[in-house]
């Protein structure tokens, strides 16, 4: 276990291409951090810059208090989970756990312990004898989390571990990955491009965008309150819905519909973008005021709710609804006017 931090650090490639853009992270000792953004966004460089698998152009990483940078990634005491497993095909579930530990010259009796603790850990005890090829997608990845507990690391670094995987073990793994976590109470930095695992695994969110940071917070802060139109059309599912719009006197104007405001929020004259989760606007009831007409597209059945996909003259909109209610080709609907969110249409930063 170990504090680390992330102190302006950039990477630079050849061409003048910043692939990391002074990115700094104070992660807390036993914390799980979710490193989330976009292909080409920087977080695998920047994984791949703790584990020592990058240089460094600028800044500084430290572990445990411990400047890192010019460190072998041998000898900084962090344990990687890859995404293809990185196992040996020759070799046995308890050969693959046991041989780093073996590199390092640890006696036999201590790597035995230590495997035998890892595979009653992670439920592997009646797979030690067999080799990758007779295990499954998700037993293969028990083993190279194996591998890692067993060097009782620092921090574990997950690059991306569970892409390999189908939908449904995806789900399970999640969840595994995050009870262990916390047992072991080891620091984590967990790469992926999956907002829902972000959100479910996360004690905290780092979203990356160009190779800089858009946001840090919890995930339901994230959720809830994004700095950016980028966090909010990125993290959320369906992702917040982003309309073009405009003030005028204080209320909002889509296309040629008004949404009359009332002062529930401070909206500024001029060009702006309104964001709106679909859960916080509904079909309006019977007799009320509608704020927008909804022309419907498609509907999605999700089971115990559906969501309705419509547009507004050119703004393109999803809203959550129970299944079952009547719906028309033409849909008055109300937003949650306490709910709402409004970027600057030209920077994207929150307003």
């Amino acid at each position: 276990m170990a504090h680390v931090t992330i102190d302006r650090v950039s990477k630079d490639y050849q061409a003048g291409v910043r692939a990391v853009d002074s990115v700094s992270i104070d992660i807390a000792d036993s914390e799980f951090i979710v490193l989330v953004g976009p292909s080409g966004c920087g977080k695998s460089t920047l994984l791949r810059m703790v584990a020592g698998l990058e240089t460094i152009t600028e800044g500084e990483i430290g572990i445990g208090g411990r400047v890192i940078n010019h460190v072998d990634p041998a000898d900084r005491d962090i344990a990687m989970v890859f995404q293809n497993y990185a196992l040996y095909p020759h070799m046995t579930v308890r050969n693959n756990m046991a041989y780093g530990l073996k590199n390092r010259g640890m006696n036999r009796a201590d790597i035995e312990k230590r495997v035998a603790e890892a595979a009653a850990i992670l439920r592997l005890q009646d797979y030690l004898e067999r080799r990758p090829r007779q295990l499954s997608g998700g037993q293969r990845q028990r083993v190279a989390m194996g591998r890692a507990i067993v060097r009782e690391p620092a921090a574990f670094l997950f690059d991306e571990p569970l892409s390999n995987l189908d939908a449904k073990l995806r789900v399970d793994m999640r969840g595994e990955i995050k009870q262990l976590q916390k047992r072991l109470g080891t620091t984590s930095i967990y790469v992926t491009h999956d907002q829902l695992e972000a959100m479910t695994m996360a004690d905290r969110i780092v979203v990356l965008n160009g190779g800089r940071i858009e946001q840090i917070g919890t995930p339901l802060d994230v959720y809830r309150q994004p700095q950016s139109a980028f966090v909010a059309s990125f993290i959320g599912s369906p992702a917040m819905n982003l309309i073009t719009a405009r003030g005028e006197s204080g209320n909002l104007v889509i296309g040629d519909q008004t949404v009359v405001m009332d002062g529930a929020m401070t909206v500024p004259d001029g060009p702006v973008t309104l964001g709106v989760r679909a859960e916080d606007m509904k079909p309006a009831d019977h007799g009320a005021t509608a704020h927008l007409e909804l022309a419907i597209d498609y509907v999605e059945e999700l089971g115990a709710g559906r969501l309705v996909h419509g547009h507004v003259g050119d703004a393109r909109l999803a809203l959550s609804t129970p299944s079952g209610e009547p719906l028309s080709d033409l849909l008055p609907i109300v937003f949650d006017r306490q709910r709402l969110h409004l970027f600057d249409t030209a920077t994207g930063r929150r307003l």
